[in-house]
């Protein structure tokens, strides 16, 4: 494969400013936020917040890792109307503690203005979790003066 001048210099400017093109890379994966990066823009854009704790030792957390999460229709919907955030309880105790979690996987649902929607706990397949999702974004919207 043969490159040219400009295709090499778009590679080396990408390569200097660390900017790589996320538009095909994002509609293959959800675009995971730390949880304060998360959550401050969630309140920026406007957006609600899906938060999901887990572990790495935790069976039905890479399950949902494996399935739920590569989930094209989970993907393409949490990346248009959420701002998603994961948190490893082991390294982020804290935060895991603000939220009294006592088993994994854990799903919250944040509002735009930060408030708790409600969680649910345990393994989602991709069907539930765009049902819930669903289900909060018609309320957000019936919710709008």
């Amino acid at each position: 494969m043969k490159l040219t001048a400009a295709g090499l210099i778009g590679l080396i400017l990408c390569g200097l400013t660390g900017e790589v093109p996320l538009a095909k890379a994002s509609s293959h994966q959800i675009e995971w936020h730390s949880y304060d990066s998360g959550l401050a823009r969630g309140k920026f854009e406007k957006k609600n917040v899906f938060l999901n704790f887990y572990a790495d030792w935790c069976a039905y957390c890479i399950e949902m890792d494996k399935k739920t999460f590569k989930d094209s229709s989970v993907v393409a919907y949490l990346n248009e109307h959420f701002i998603s955030i994961k948190v490893d309880v082991d390294r982020e105790t804290e935060t895991a503690n603000i939220f009294r979690v006592r088993g994994l996987p854990d799903s919250w649902f944040i509002s735009k203005t930060g408030e708790i929607i409600g969680h649910r706990p345990g393994y989602l397949t991709p069907e539930m979790l765009l049902n819930i999702l669903k289900a909060i974004m018609s309320e957000s919207a019936a919710e709008k003066p």
